[in-house]
């Protein structure tokens, strides 16, 4: 992403694409790093410009990495930012202003056979999942192109899209960071997500959401 933010300081156009092979310190939301391993997955940032806006953006990536890779797997998306299969993780997506645009960046997993032990319960590949290693430069294409799409849609539009793609935006029984525990119960009109809990409704405006498995 650092790259990324320098190329849009120096007036980089929307939909600019860096993309690396790996990564030596790929980082997550909250500081959290970023498993990369070498030639495994497609690691990209991408220059956005349009209007600083809440949540949406990161949900609108979220559809577009979705959609992006549904003629190979059948993937959902967690509030707010990662694209699971199977209840682990295939892509995570972070958000950040720099450079007067918005920088996204993506990590999405698809050709890793293996990842470290301890995160092998919660992190998977489309290769993983399927036996097949996936061409990088196909699934690149795919993600740029649904991205620039997916961005450009109306808040309405996406998050009423989200709903209808996320399992776990109504009905998941789900605990955030270890604090609050309750039933999703949708998202609000700037797409924070809502918990029902035995106490009342709690807005979520960020942290990270796990489903409670029984």
């Amino acid at each position: 992403m650092k790259d990324a933010a320098e190329l849009a300081a120096r007036g980089a156009p929307h939909g600019s694409v860096v993309v690396a092979a790996r990564q030596t310190q790929g980082i997550g939301r909250h500081g959290h790093t970023w498993h990369s391993a070498p030639d495994g997955g497609l690691y990209m940032s991408m220059v956005l410009r349009i209007p600083a806006r809440g949540p949406e953006v990161t949900l609108a990536l979220g559809l577009a990495v979705q959609e992006a890779v549904s003629d190979l797997v059948s993937a959902d998306i967690r509030w707010p930012n990662d694209v699971m299969l199977n209840h682990r993780k295939l892509a995570g997506i972070l958000v950040q202003n720099s450079g007067g645009a918005l920088i996204a960046g993506i990590g999405l997993n698809l050709n890793q056979t293996a990842f470290p032990e301890d995160l092998q319960a919660i992190a998977t590949s489309i290769r993983i999942e399927t036996g097949r290693e996936i061409p990088l430069e196909s699934v690149l294409d795919r993600v740029v192109a649904e991205s620039l799409r997916y961005v450009n849609k109306t808040k309405p539009a996406i998050l009423r899209l989200f709903e209808e793609r996320s399992s776990y935006v109504l009905g998941k029984a789900v605990e955030v960071d270890g604090r609050i525990r309750g039933i999703t119960d949708g998202l609000d009109a700037d797409g924070f997500l809502l918990v029902r809990t035995p106490t009342g409704i709690e807005t979520i405006l960020a942290g990270g959401v796990r489903e409670l498995l029984s």
